[in-house]
């Protein structure tokens, strides 16, 4: 269950109907997440996988962490490591994670709770579960999203958010049975708490079965439906979707998704899901590891600037003293 609900959807405000005129977005594509493990080993699906970049712009990769419960001893994170030319979107819905960077920015984020960290320049981070879950245990599920930077912005200075759960905009659809969680841009009137460089939305939403969405969405984002568990539907179409697929939608207003009235029990929440979108850079994507740059030569760049020490060096644990 999500740490972020409401008792009474009907104390939010609503989401606008669209226009009469309005056309609701079609599926054009179809994928399924395949299962990987990401840093010293926690278990992920890699949600963007055998997707066409053009299709994604302006995010560049998506990985669900877990849902996994973690017995004594299990829980894992990332050693240090570099980013250049992008932004990173860490987003806890159970559980908790350490961030920390070479540039002092991190904390604790947990339940509900977003890090959104501008690698720009270049910065080295860790991101750890903390000692206390390491020897409990427990639940731990959420996501990391990467952001692409235009041209203009890939080498600005390094920066960091730390987004609470209180922060994050809440509203309900026209039927009262979907909980929206807006965490970064404006949707139905209601805007999310992150500061984004790159024009984007991004919204959690849990559909109540045989419940219905329907969005509106600007017409000059790209638009992206992953679901994280239950069964639904997208599109005009209704095109079933379920736990690890993402629609890849075309062009519209709206975008329309809904949930299946007979969940299977694991679903009883009904369809829980993610829905992103954002204006394309449409730039050249050079893409090797930690890196996202316009070309190779400034790949290279990267590689010789990290291996060089220039950006940043890791801190010890708790210290926010860190340098560029």
């Amino acid at each position: 269950m999500p740490a972020v609900t409401v008792a009474d959807l009907t104390v939010l405000p609503r989401v606008p109907a669209p226009a009469p005129t309005a056309v609701q977005r079609p599926v054009r594509a179809l994928s399924s997440a395949p299962g990987g493990l990401e840093g010293e080993g926690f278990p992920v699906k890699r949600a963007f996988a055998g997707v066409d970049l053009k299709d994604l712009d302006p995010f560049i990769h998506m990985d669900e962490m877990g849902a996994v419960e973690y017995a004594p001893g299990e829980p894992k994170g990332t050693p240090w490591h570099p980013h250049r030319g992008f932004e990173t979107v860490t987003y806890i819905i159970d559980g908790i994670f350490d961030h920390q960077d070479s540039f002092g920015g991190g904390g604790t984020i947990t339940n509900g709770d977003t890090q959104w960290m501008t690698a720009g320049s270049g910065i080295l981070h860790i991101e750890a579960p903390p000692e206390q879950l390491v020897v409990s245990g427990g639940l731990f599920h959420g996501f990391q999203l990467w952001v692409n930077l235009p041209r203009v912005d890939k080498l600005r200075a390094p920066h960091y958010q730390d987004l609470r759960s209180s922060e994050v905009g809440l509203l309900t659809s026209a039927d009262g049975g979907t909980l929206l969680r807006v965490i970064a841009g404006e949707v139905g009137g209601i805007t999310g708490p992150g500061s984004t460089h790159t024009p984007m939305a991004m919204v959690h939403a849990t559909v109540a079965p045989g419940g219905e969405l329907v969005l509106p969405w600007r017409k000059d984002f790209n638009a992206l439906v992953y679901v994280m568990s239950g069964d639904g539907f997208v599109g005009p179409d209704q095109t079933p979707i379920g736990p690890g697929q993402l629609a890849v939608l075309g062009k519209g207003d709206a975008l329309r998704v809904s949930s299946a009235r007979t969940q299977q029990e694991r679903y009883a929440a009904g369809l829980d899901l993610l829905v992103l979108g954002g204006l394309p850079i449409r730039e050249p994507v050079a893409w090797a590891g930690p890196f996202v740059m316009n070309n190779r030569a400034e790949l290279v760049q990267a590689f010789e600037d990290y291996q060089a020490g220039r950006l940043g060096q890791p801190v010890p644990h708790g210290d926010v003293g860190g340098t560029a």
